[in-house]
């Protein structure tokens, strides 16, 4: 039977639904089927998510007992699509370029993958390969971290697939989230100093956190651009009426620390922010909920991985100021590197897509990847 091409895979993935919300099971069904065929040891690692809906991490490995020497990571689930897009769910290729939701992120580098171990006679292997697809990358990376806090095994190198242009990247981000309440009391509006507004009170907090964003920026770490840990204050609201003196104010806090930098440290500076506050004013109240901590990276550059992709891909390595599964597989032992085809700026919008040269050129570099550290 002929192989399959990497456009025809990438088609056939691209045809699965698999947003976020959905169970993966039909995706990793799908990919279970093309690793078994290849003779590759397939685990499932299932659970339920908070809506009831089945997600699955698979692991295919070329030996189940030895630790994993190369594992090649992407993660199966996509965000959702406009239902104006109408092919999203159908491969399209207009000059040069294959459209399709999850294209870019991260189903090119899948199918990238699963081309690599259908060209190379993996009996021949004399080190462990893995391939890791994961479920629920974009709503936090939910399925690396559960294989992190599992840990049913150890990696050395992990390539992780993200869209990079086919850059190595040996170093990311940080991604941390938390939910801030101020409280106030309500008052009509007409006798406002029967009241505390929620909302001028919020506003004060939020001018303290531009100044912990400015102060931020003298610790530096210059691979990165921007060089230094970036707030964001995304979402604000509050109040319940015009004439209403606000009683509560919500809005959510968003930082990327860079690498080194502890993750909670943003955090603290809020803290010390709002006991100054209490102090100016002892009735200020304000809760915060953190419900996301990713940790940053860094691979070193004299890594063999890392000079490896530099070498296979003609690039030097650069940064990524997105979150990634990087850090779950270094929490399994890994030096690892963000890589794959594909530009990050077109991910996540209607008409995404991957440059089909640089899909082609994925699979020769994984392939390369593979001989270089599983048959040496």
């Amino acid at each position: 039977m002929k192989p399959m091409t990497v456009e025809q895979t990438l088609a056939d993935l691209v045809a699965i639904d698999s947003v976020s919300s959905r169970s993966n099971s039909a995706i990793i069904a799908y990919i279970q089927q093309r690793c078994e065929s290849r003779g590759l040891r397939v685990r499932m690692f299932p659970h339920i998510d908070a809506s009831g809906k089945e997600k699955i991490n698979l692991v295919a490995r070329s030996e189940s007992e030895n630790d994993i020497e190369l594992a090649l990571v992407g993660h199966t689930d996509t965000v959702p699509y406009d239902p104006a897009w109408t092919d999203a769910l159908r491969l399209t290729e207009t000059d040069g370029k294959l459209f399709g939701r999850g294209a870019c992120d991260t189903k090119a580098f899948i199918a990238a993958a699963l081309t690599a171990i259908e060209t190379i006679d993996l009996t021949k292997l004399e080190k462990p390969l893995a391939l890791i697809f994961t479920c629920d990358e974009e709503i936090g990376c939910l399925g690396a971290k559960r294989l992190a806090v599992m840990k049913p095994f150890k990696v050395r190198y992990a390539i992780v697939g993200e869209p990079t242009q086919l850059q190595p990247m040996r170093a990311g981000k940080g991604y941390c989230l938390a939910e801030a309440v101020v409280h106030g009391r309500e008052a009509h509006s007409a006798y406002p100093q029967l009241g505390e507004s929620a909302i001028f009170r919020a506003a004060k907090l939020i001018g303290r956190i531009e100044e912990i964003s400015r102060q931020l920026q003298s610790e530096r770490h210059d691979d990165f651009d921007p060089p230094y840990t970036t707030l964001n204050v995304g979402v604000i609201e509050g109040g319940s009426a015009k004439n209403i003196v606000a009683g509560e104010c919500r809005f959510t806090l968003e930082w990327r620390p860079i690498p080194k930098q502890k993750t909670d440290h943003v955090l603290q500076l809020v803290r010390e922010a709002i006991a100054d506050l209490q102090k100016i004013d002892p009735g200020f109240a304000c809760d915060i909920d953190a419900g996301r901590f990713d940790d940053s990276f860094e691979t070193a550059r004299e890594s063999a991985l890392i000079k490896f992709l530099e070498d296979a891909s003609s690039s030097s390595s650069g940064t990524v100021a997105f979150g990634t599964e990087a850090p779950s597989m270094i929490a399994l032992g890994a030096e690892a590197a963000v890589f794959g085809p594909g530009d990050i700026h077109v991910a996540h919008r209607s008409g995404e897509y991957v440059p089909s040269e640089e899909l082609k050129h994925c699979v020769e570099i994984l392939m390369q990847a593979i001989r270089r550290f599983c048959l040496s």
